[in-house]
């Protein structure tokens, strides 16, 4: 904001907006935040766009290094990838991960993190770092994932009681790990990601479901922007070289999508967050990208929220998103399918790789590939040694960024 206003006066706004703020009161204007003057420390280079399509091929410059984009973000819910260290991570070419606000303020806390000094000395790791805004979680205790939602997957009554409520102040909720009931604001969830010490940061925002009135969406879309106008506003204060992303809204309404996108890219948030239900299925998705992304700043980078198969990713690039992330690779791994350029899916419990002494994929240099054979990870699976969900896990992870590269290779030769 162009004055600054005390942490007095913000309480008593917070009380205020918590009981009479009309649902479609429009946030603050891109005026209020005065100039901002972006630093050094973190900056998105185009190298080469397309002659075939929107695809292009940049690089995120961050305080930990540099993201070749376009790029796959690994999620470590819990400052971990699950069974794979940071090291084999490296090697396999991450590049940057992402990792859940929720869950680690509540275990181990933001103030613990911090003690350690940040996310990146606490889990020991040195390459650039992604937090989320904590909101995804919050709002999945009341109705699930879209998959649970359309699927029915989530019983009603294994969610019923976690969300308690949601007004103008935030989103209270009851604690997963020992009950406690908690509100998450647009400035708690930043103060934490301060804490975190992440090098990409992300506003507060609500998720609704897909199944939704329109209107009830409609009041959504306005109440994540003042919300994200609020985030935006902790963020300022104090920057902490710390880039933060908006999250455009709408779900799959193609004014309310402009509508966020309009208002979103005209404030100085660092890049844009597409998020929000994306669509029942992929064709969906991609029709809405199609809507989406030319609506986006081409000097600016963008991120798709959630979703990082190679299936979406290989029609959602050439559209020009720039990175995804997703649990899906790694939970791929955990639960027994290995992902191969050479084989396609392998499920390694079937007997017929029982006597295949050859390596997992064809062509591929990671760590997987040259020492283990697929004999070899069968009869790991077979006979439930923990070491198998790790090293599959691991090679889902180098068939991401090989994969990345690929097309980051393929948009330089225009051939995407």
């Amino acid at each position: 904001m162009s004055a600054a206003v005390s942490p007095t006066l913000r309480r008593l706004q917070r009380k205020v907006w918590k009981w009479v703020i009309d649902p479609y009161t429009t946030p603050p204007p891109a005026e209020q935040f005065g100039p901002y003057e972006r630093g050094d420390f973190f900056r998105f280079t185009v190298l080469h766009r397309s002659r075939r399509s929107r695809a292009r091929v940049g690089q995120l410059h961050t305080p930990h290094g540099v993201v070749n984009t376009p790029n796959f973000v690994a999620v470590g819910t819990n400052a971990a990838l699950k069974m794979v260290d940071q090291p084999r991570a490296n090697d396999a070419g991450l590049e940057l991960m992402f990792c859940n606000t929720f869950h680690l303020m509540l275990q181990p806390g933001a103030d613990v993190v911090a003690a350690a000094g940040g996310l990146h000395r606490f889990m020991q790791r040195d390459r650039p770092l992604m937090t989320d805004s904590g909101g995804f979680q919050v709002f999945s205790l009341a109705h699930g994932s879209v998959y649970d939602e359309l699927n029915m997957k989530t019983r009603k009554r294994e969610l019923e009681g976690r969300l308690l409520r949601v007004t103008e102040d935030g989103a209270t909720f009851r604690s997963y790990v020992d009950g406690r009931i908690l509100t998450l604001t647009p400035e708690s969830s930043v103060q934490a990601q301060k804490a975190l010490g992440a090098d990409i940061i992300i506003p507060l925002d609500e998720l609704p479901p897909y199944h939704i009135e329109p209107e009830a969406l409609r009041r959504s879309v306005y109440l994540s922007h003042r919300w994200e106008a609020r985030s935006l506003q902790e963020h300022l204060r104090d920057v902490r070289q710390q880039a933060m992303y908006c999250v455009v809204h709408g779900g799959v309404d193609e004014s309310l999508r402009r509508l966020s996108a309009e208002y979103l890219t005209a404030l100085p948030f660092d890049g844009i967050g597409i998020g929000g239900s994306l669509g029942k299925d992929r064709q969906e998705l991609i029709a809405l990208l199609q809507f989406l992304m030319p609506l986006l700043p081409a000097d600016k980078p963008n991120h798709l929220l959630g979703i990082a198969d190679m299936e979406s990713i290989e029609q959602a690039v050439p559209l020009g998103v720039d990175t995804f992330d997703s649990c899906y690779p790694t939970r791929l791994g955990r639960h027994g399918t290995l992902l191969t350029r050479s084989r396609g899916r392998v499920r390694i419990r079937s007997r017929q790789w029982e006597r295949v002494f050859e390596p997992v994929d064809e062509g591929c240099g990671g760590f997987v590939s040259r020492h283990h054979t697929l004999a070899y990870l069968h009869h790991l699976w077979r006979a439930h040694e923990p070491l198998a969900a790790a090293l599959l896990t691991l090679h889902n992870i180098q068939y991401m960024c090989d994969e990345m590269r690929r097309l980051r290779e393929r948009i330089l030769d225009d051939a995407l």
